[in-house]
């Protein structure tokens, strides 16, 4: 993810960051509070061998998570589907995932 600051007025100076962008790294980059909107949605399938699962959001997309990506409140292994989540959208390599997911 790029993001452009302003360095002077004739200058641009790009900053390259993780995709796993965090708000104390903006804050610290930037000085302001990054707000990253909250989605909400439905456990769609859990894929437990292999970590991962798909959210059905109610903007009628569908979102990839991992096990790292849930909050403390979710346990991985208890999902079957079904269950109401609100998480942060986070660009990937592999397109919009899932992050920070917990119960609704």
């Amino acid at each position: 993810m790029l993001l452009v600051s302003p360095r002077s007025a004739t200058m641009l100076r790009v900053v390259n960051l993780p995709s796993r962008t965090d708000r104390a790294t903006c804050r610290s980059l930037f000085g302001k509070r990054l707000e990253v909107p909250v989605t909400t949605g439905t456990i769609k399938k859990v894929v437990a061998d292999r970590g991962f699962g798909f959210i059905a959001a109610e903007d009628a997309k569908e979102y990839f998570f991992h096990r790292g990506g849930l909050d403390s409140s979710l346990d991985f292994d208890r999902l079957t589907g079904g269950e109401r989540v609100e998480f942060e959208i986070e660009a990937s390599a592999k397109g919009p995932r899932a992050n920070r997911v917990r119960s609704a």
